[in-house]
């Protein structure tokens, strides 16, 4: 065997390192010191008398020489946990995670999941939310509910891929601001603050091109925020109008909070899928909650 493997303690710091380019982002997920990190990944340099990594600021960069470890090493750990997942399994009682955009999990999927949590009460859901893409293949969440047709993994690694739903876009406004500005055709939106939200993959462009109006973007005024929620807040201030389906807003348009100023859709619109890793352990809870999410849909 090859002596150079002693160093797998180090190549696991390493890995953890590299992927979040951060040695104290690393201990925070290792559950240990950033001090014992850096002294790790130290050693592993001198044992293989190269540098791994350099300063840039705050964050941690690899060396061409790290770079090249970095991408056979973690697939090397790929290979180990699919090896893993395959001998192991775990049963359908336990906790599941599941990763979605802030605005699906707070617009569609919280007020529903109280459904699944009664039909399996052994299963806790934890969400997590987030704008970046999750990690399926390192465990940071067992799936993800996301917007969009494909789920961006380093490696090229594939995972299983289930269509839920898509919905036509439109845009939405406050009350106040269609009556101050007399909203009466989609021109008039150019005047107004024109609001994208970071999680939202559809373009102003396109909606007005389906409205048959040009638009100049050097011309409007962009306003560019973190969520579709901070976005809702902005619009219902009267700040502007955002592009979002009937389903991320109905509620809003229900308590007179928003309107809907034109019923001029964007197609193809707001696509969502379901992901996960066909070699999970967790593979049955995957399972049961799939079933109910399409269920739900189909409701």
């Amino acid at each position: 065997m090859d002596a150079r493997l002693h160093h797998l303690p180090g190549l696991r710091y390493f890995e953890v390192a590299a992927r979040l380019n951060s040695y104290s982002r690393a201990a925070e997920e290792l559950f240990i010191s950033q001090a014992a990190v850096s002294q790790k990944i130290r050693q592993l340099e001198d044992g293989l008398g190269c540098k791994l990594f350099v300063r840039e600021g705050r964050e941690m960069r690899l060396t061409e020489q790290g770079k090249i470890l970095f991408k056979h090493v973690s697939t090397g750990f790929e290979n180990i946990v699919s090896g893993l997942n395959q001998i192991q399994s775990e049963p359908v009682e336990g906790l599941l995670c599941v990763s979605s955009t802030p605005s699906f999990a707070s617009r569609w999927l919280l007020p529903r999941l109280w459904k699944f949590s009664t039909q399996h009460p052994n299963i806790p859901i934890r969400i997590i939310t987030s704008c970046d893409a999750p990690n399926l293949k390192q465990g940071d969440a067992d799936l993800a509910i996301w917007q969009g047709e494909e789920l961006e993994l380093n490696n090229n690694l594939k995972l299983h891929k289930e269509f839920l739903f898509e919905e036509t876009i439109y845009p939405f406004c406050s009350p106040n601001l269609a009556e101050t500005i007399e909203l009466s055709s989609p021109e008039q939106l150019l005047q107004t603050w024109l609001i994208h939200y970071e999680s939202g993959g559809y373009p102003w462009q396109s909606w007005f091109a389906q409205a048959g109006v040009t638009m100049n973007k050097e011309s409007v005024q962009w306003m560019d925020v973190s969520t579709f929620d901070h976005a809702m807040n902005a619009v219902m201030a009267g700040h502007g109008a955002c592009l979002a389906s009937d389903s991320l807003a109905s509620d809003y348009v229900e308590r007179g909070l928003l309107i809907k100023p034109f019923e001029i859709g964007m197609t193809p619109g707001i696509q969502f899928n379901l992901f996960y890793d066909d070699e999970s352990p967790r593979r049955q809870r995957i399972v049961a909650f799939t079933n109910w999410l399409h269920s739900e849909i189909a409701e």
